[in-house]
């Protein structure tokens, strides 16, 4: 699948790069012989083009490699860094741009375009727009930021030509400082777009979550996962055109925890299958909502193994204990005690068993109650 996507995102960049290198030249040499210096304007800003496809091909390899032990989330940011030059380099283009029109306003001898450079322009304008469709088509099928920015790019070189269409026109019909102003606008707007796409980038960059609206849908999905009684702690970040979750999932204290994890298991299953922006999830399992509880400092198993068998040790029936379960619930824990059903028959009553083991173990601080269980 992921070769695939490649595929079709190296197939449409290439197709950009051949227009783009097509539409460059005869802008320039457009504006040249037909003396408009809106079309050159235009063909630099079509090879900016040309250079961002080439750029979005190197990047597209590098983003594309799956994890590794050094990138064990993938390298999907790359893609987004090289997003944020992209931006640069549109704005840095653009400030020459502007500057270069200025100084021509300021000559007393403006060009007069000729009237063919109209041509030149609606062709500009008719490639432009048919590659940012094409382009934006396959950037939401793969889910792109790259693709799509390079898809806005191509529209803006479209937008772009339809001030310089105008800008020509104007020349032609009398005002001949009409062709500079139009180049000073189409070098605005390209300085825009690299604004644009550097603070679309950045948000990504410091792990901007979800949008509200996206993450409201998570949580219905969440909770409803059969098993789940409740979720906090969701949290998302995004990553070139995937979104990383996290979250907590309160599931009913009773169950084992090979079923707390298959209800984890679903959640996750859930959410992948729902959401196709999401590429990975981590379910935390709760038996209660652990926001609400101070942080635990209970021992764990092996100190509290020895410490039970410690005051049970002058019991008889303690070293025939079969399985001890603890359960950690709100600052306490919890212990299901498990005998031999043989036991009974040693006239000692049921209950005069269960008091002595909760007796003993009522010494302890940290245990918060004693349940007593007889299997064969």
């Amino acid at each position: 699948m992921k070769d695939a996507q490649l595929s079709v995102k190296t197939r449409v960049t290439l197709v950009g790069a051949a227009v783009n290198l097509l539409l460059a030249i005869g802008k320039i040499a457009a504006g040249i012989y037909g003396k408009s210096a809106a079309l050159i304007v235009d063909g630099v800003h079509s090879f900016s083009d040309l250079a961002t496809d080439v750029l979005v091909l190197v990047t597209l390899r590098i983003a594309g490699r799956g994890a590794d032990e050094a990138h064990p989330y993938g390298h999907g940011k790359f893609e987004t860094i090289a997003a944020v030059l992209f931006g640069l380099v549109l704005i840095a283009l653009a400030g020459a741009l502007v500057l270069d029109a200025a100084q021509r306003l300021q000559e007393e001898n403006l060009w007069q375009p000729s009237r063919w450079t109209l041509l030149a322009a609606l062709s500009s304008i008719l490639a432009k727009e048919g590659l940012y469709r094409y382009t934006l088509r396959v950037a939401n099928r793969t889910r792109s930021r790259l693709l799509r920015a390079n898809a806005w790019h191509h529209r803006s070189d479209a937008v772009s030509s339809i001030v310089v269409l105008i800008g020509i026109a104007g020349a032609l019909s009398g005002y001949r400082f009409a062709d500079a102003v139009a180049a000073i606008v189409v070098s605005l707007m390209i300085a825009k777009i690299g604004f644009e796409l550097i603070l679309e980038c950045t948000r990504e960059l410091v792990d901007t979550a979800l949008p509200a609206a996206r993450l409201r849908q998570i949580e219905q999905a969440i909770l409803a996962t059969e098993g789940v009684k409740s979720l906090h702690s969701l949290r998302s970040r995004q990553m070139a055109s995937k979104a990383l979750l996290d979250v907590h999932i309160e599931v009913p204290q009773e169950i084992s925890v090979s079923e707390g994890h298959a209800i984890a298991d679903k959640v996750r299953d859930t959410l992948l299958e729902q959401f196709e922006e999401v590429s990975d999830v981590t379910v935390h399992i709760d038996a209660e909502r652990d926001l609400s509880q101070a942080p635990l400092r209970l021992p764990l198993r092996s100190e509290v193994v020895a410490k039970l068998h410690e005051v049970w040790g002058h019991l008889p029936y303690a070293q025939r204990i079969q399985k001890i379960t603890l359960h950690y619930l709100q600052g306490k824990i919890y212990v299901d005690v498990y005998l031999p059903l043989a036991i009974l028959s040693s006239g000692v009553p049921v209950e005069e068993i269960i008091s002595q083991l909760r007796q003993a173990a009522a010494t302890l601080p940290f245990i918060g109650g004693i349940q007593v269980y007889f299997s064969p």
